[in-house]
């Protein structure tokens, strides 16, 4: 499995793809925090705080975690190298961990520069050192915990198809449902209290909880409830080969 983590991060960091994801996410988010007059700006809100970045981010992986994550199985399938990879002395199971795990290192490495984002800020509060870092580490921790559950949303869509296209436009609408859906139907005032009960089911819900900074093991449980559930899809379509 180890091997297979490896190849699979080689293959990233060897290609333009991973290399895009990074910097395309980095550009966009600096230009939105730093440079562009909007309420993400930390200089047009006057507050030392970076959820202006937290805000943004979760918009920018609802495209760009599609785009890393469109290729994990689509490309196998569509190579012809799925076959060969299932006859190593791997589990279907290990194959999906080795392939999630990458993705997630990906991510993870996308996030490390920003943390210079924090030393800005830090230096930037009146006095220096206003800031709460206690928000700020919860708000990473969530976004991560998001960034992974949207990764095996993709890797569910990716073992679906052998398309790259078709898994992207399955798993984009996918992650914006999980994130949004559920918030819009609470909306609906003709629910009454059912409307909370749905809210909670969705991701914003949870993730806006993680990012105040309190580290709630419901929050936790439902990230990893929901990122096994959709593995444990990708399994599914993966054996159903056999069928």
């Amino acid at each position: 499995m180890y091997s297979l983590y490896r190849k699979e991060i080689k293959s990233y960091l060897s290609s333009l793809i991973g290399y895009i994801f990074i910097g395309v996410f980095l550009i966009i988010a600096g230009l939105f925090i730093w440079v562009f007059p909007n309420i993400n700006n930390v200089f047009y809100t006057n507050v030392a705080s970076l959820q202006g970045l937290f805000g943004i981010s979760k918009f920018l992986f609802l495209f760009l975690v599609p785009a890393i994550t469109m290729r994990t199985f689509a490309e196998e399938k569509r190579s012809g190298t799925l076959e060969l990879l299932l006859t190593k002395p791997l589990t279907d199971t290990q194959i999906i961990a080795a392939k999630f795990l990458a993705s997630l290192t990906l991510l993870v490495i996308a996030l490390l520069p920003t943390l210079l984002y924090i030393i800005s800020i830090y230096n930037l509060g009146s006095p220096p050192g206003n800031i709460d870092l206690g928000s700020t580490w919860g708000s990473y921790l969530g976004l991560v915990f998001l960034g992974a559950t949207f990764i095996s949303i993709g890797i569910f869509a990716s073992s679906t198809t052998s398309n790259q296209i078709v898994a992207f436009v399955l798993a984009a609408p996918l992650c914006f449902i999980m994130h949004f859906g559920f918030e819009f139907i609470y909306d609906w005032e003709v629910l009454g209290n059912m409307g909370y009960f749905i809210k909670k089911l969705g991701i914003d819900y949870h993730y806006t909880s993680i990012s105040r900074g309190v580290i709630d093991t419901r929050d936790i449980l439902y990230f990893v409830s929901v990122i096994i559930l959709f593995l444990m899809a990708a399994r599914i379509m993966l054996v159903s080969r056999k069928w």
